[in-house]
This record gives C-alpha cells, sequence and structure tokens, in this order.
C-alpha cells in the first residue's frame, strides 16, 4: 500500500480492494491462522486486532485520498 494509485473510478476502486485484501490476507492473515494453530487465547485475539487494524488503515488511507482536498464541515 506504499504505492500512489488514482481511483477514477467503480473498477480502479474494485482492483484496488481485490490487491489490499490479497496482502492483507497473506500478511495478516498468515499470523493469525499460526497463531490459531500454534498460539493461545491471548496470540489469536492479538493477531485478530492485528488483522482489523490493518483493514482499518487500508479504509482511512483510501478515504483519506478520496477526501483530499475536500473541506470537512
Amino acid at each position: 500500500m506504499d504505492d500512489t494509485i488514482e481511483i477514477g473510478n467503480r473498477g480502479d476502486f474494485g482492483l484496488w480492494a481485490i490487491e489490499v485484501a490479497k496482502q492483507l490476507v497473506a500478511d495478516q492473515g498468515f499470523e493469525l491462522a499460526r497463531a490459531a494453530r500454534d498460539g493461545n487465547d491471548d496470540d489469536v485475539r492479538a493477531a485478530g486486532n492485528a488483522l482489523g487494524q490493518a483493514i482499518t488503515n487500508a479504509l482511512m488511507e483510501v478515504y483519506d485520498g478520496l477526501t483530499e482536498g475536500v473541506e470537512e464541515e
């Protein structure tokens, strides 16, 4: 998610969402699966929270990009 992309239509947003989802599953999803297999409840909770935070960060990143230059009320 370090690269800047231009979202000009619904299709662009869909492609962005697919790429971000693949990245999140590869990174955070693996950690969650590993914690579920090898860890305890605290490990699973921490990995689940990290996945949730990664999703939130991605959504906020695209929101910020879409609202750049728009004044807040």
